[in-house]
């Protein structure tokens, strides 16, 4: 029996995205001035420590700061670490290279404590080489509210690949944190590219190609061991893998994503549910596999990994992101991005799993012809297009169900956003999040439920001008140095869709919009300042995250983004850095 649905419902797919915002347009001088009349704080996370590891591939090339890099290539350490964590040699290698400093900090997660709210942990991409993406994943620990972030360093384990990348992660109920891992190697061939040789050639032949596993930090320090190196990295005495890949171009997994149950009423209470995407060949194919975690940090062994259903025909799926509902319910959605529509359009789905994971079921269709925007006038490339959550409050005897996603229709990248009140079966017409009233762009949605069940939506907006030249704002931003000043028009100063800005619209549970989009960082910034190049050093595609984290509880929400601001002098280099964003919860 399908539960009746609340006004706006219509059966799925949902129908054509509104054009207007519900809660209409804002200028952009109230949304500049969101911050303050919010009371947003922000703290600048990864500028309070000094990260350094020893890389298993070191690359040392740099560009120049004529090119945005003012402080290029790879560094030594020489004695700046401040972490107290490992710096290497690490048990996975068969090098012994000098520790290097983490310098860039790229895409994010942040999770929040269940048995704490004070209790917070972000992750990124820790870099000590952004022009050759040369990165682990690190961690930064918050024990109050995000005001200080004291515990920081790369999450170890997996030093012997030559990366580790897609930061996600999630507190079990007794406030251990895993972090689930993509290791993966590759080398640097002629001009900086990175070659994946299918299964010869690997840069370290001891350990597999590529792997999802997982590292775990528990919530009490280990004997013997600093807080920032504090970690379970192995399960039975070997890798804590899910996974392996033979090789880096036949059985490629990508996309990894976590969620644990946390909800005391649940029969599966405690359960780690992972999930990812095994491209092989050309067709994808997604998995699940779950594990029971235990109070001490350690946990059950990983189940079987399963093929999650798609929709027949069509195996392209990916962007898997789970949540379990308060009665032990697991819901994703997969996303359906086709190479043969040039990865430009879209399609969502909804699986899920009544039993713990034993069994999936779908998929019931969310939205469908998403146009993936490609980003305007800068040179990142776009992200994750949807993300997903799940309300903890039932609204109309059902847990709610909350997508949303970037559309570039028209050209330019705008957000929006629908629900189910009914497991999936209808969704409301799709509204748009972003209430600009110009042509500027909002990217990258990110989604979060409150435990009081309000929805937040977080993007990057780009909608407020780069500064102008000679103000305090440019010094701080450090357009200056911007590879386009130097070459009008493409000067970014006073420049209308270029800088970024991170911002939120909140909803309640109905997605009746309270008030209108709230900027949520302090200062504009370039995103074309020490950019990581995914590709190689010898592409100008760059990258700042397919995605940012956001979390609520305790009455607040925050997010970790980038920002290559200057803040009082702890950026000089205009790295990207991880600012924390803290806006009480409506």
């Amino acid at each position: 029996m399908i539960a009746a649905c609340v006004a706006g419902c219509l059966t799925a797919p949902a129908g054509a995205p509104a054009a207007t915002p519900p809660q209409g347009y804002q200028s952009d001088a109230a949304f500049a001035g969101s911050a303050a009349a919010n009371a947003v704080v922000n703290v600048s996370a990864t500028t309070q420590r000094v990260s350094c590891y020893a890389p298993e591939t070191l690359y040392l090339d740099a560009l120049t700061p004529a090119l945005g890099y003012l402080d290029g290539g790879g560094s030594p350490c020489d004695g700046a670490a401040t972490t107290g964590e490992d710096l290497g040699p690490y048990p996975t290698q068969d090098v012994d290279h000098p520790a290097l400093r983490v310098k860039d900090h790229s895409e994010s997660d942040l999770r929040i404590d269940p048995a704490n709210s004070n209790h917070l942990i972000g992750q990124s991409k820790w870099a000590v080489n952004a022009e050759g993406y040369n990165h682990l994943l690190g961690f930064y620990e918050s024990f109050d509210g995000g005001a200080t972030w004291p515990v920081q360093g790369h999450v170890p384990g997996y030093e012997g690949w030559t990366d580790n990348t897609d930061p996600v992660g999630a507190f079990d109920p007794w406030g251990n944190f895993y972090s689930l891992v993509l290791p993966y190697q590759f080398y640097y061939g002629n001009g900086g590219v990175h070659k994946f040789d299918n299964g010869s050639n690997q840069i370290n032949p001891t350990v597999p190609p590529e792997a999802i596993a997982v590292a775990v930090h528990p919530h009490a320090t280990l004997p013997g061991k600093t807080p920032a190196a504090s970690w379970i990295t192995t399960h039975d005495g070997r890798p804590d893998y899910l996974m392996t890949a033979k090789n880096a171009n036949t059985g490629d997994p990508d996309k990894q994503w976590i969620t644990i149950d946390t909800n005391p009423a649940s029969p599966h209470y405690g359960r780690v549910y992972a999930m990812w995407t095994l491209f092989a060949f050309n067709p994808s194919v997604i998995y699940e596999s779950h594990a029971d975690a235990r109070p001490d940090g350690t946990h059950t062994d990983w189940s079987t990994p399963q093929v999650l259903p798609t929709v027949s025909g069509k195996r392209w799926d990916t962007y898997l992101l789970p949540h379990v509902a308060p009665d032990g319910t697991v819901w994703t959605t997969t996303t359906n991005n086709p190479q043969a529509k040039n990865f430009g359009i879209a399609d969502i789905s909804l699986i899920w799993s009544t039993d713990g994971g034993a069994s999936w079921q779908g998929p019931l269709p969310v939205a469908h012809d998403i146009a993936v925007p490609t980003y305007k006038n800068t040179t990142f490339r776009e992200g994750i297009v949807n993300t997903f959550a799940v309300g903890p409050k039932k609204v109309n005897g059902r847990y709610p169900l909350y997508v949303s996603w970037e559309d570039g229709t028209g050209g330019l990248s705008n957000v929006y956003l629908t629900a189910s009140y009914d497991d999936g079966h209808t969704w409301t017409q799709p509204i748009r999040v972003n209430d600009n009233a110009g042509a500027t762009e909002a990217l990258q949605p990110n989604l979060d439920v409150a435990p009081n069940g309000t929805v937040v939506d977080a993007f990057y907006d780009r909608r407020l001008a780069c500064p102008d030249q000679g103000t305090a704002e440019a010094t701080g931003a450090g357009i200056a140095y911007d590879p386009g000043t130097s070459a009008a028009p493409g000067t970014p100063y006073g420049r209308a869709n270029y800088c970024v800005n991170t911002a939120a619209q909140f909803y309640r549970p109905d997605l009746t919009a309270s008030g209108h989009n709230v900027r949520l960082s302090a200062h504009t910034w370039d995103p074309q300042l020490s950019a990581l190049r995914p590709s190689c050093i010898c592409s100008s595609g760059t990258f700042i995250g397919d995605y940012f984290g956001v979390a609520s509880s305790g009455g607040v929400t925050y997010t970790t983004s980038v920002s290559t601001f200057n803040e009082a002098g702890d950026n000089p280099f205009f790295h990207q850095q991880q600012v924390v964003a803290r806006i009480t919860t409506p």
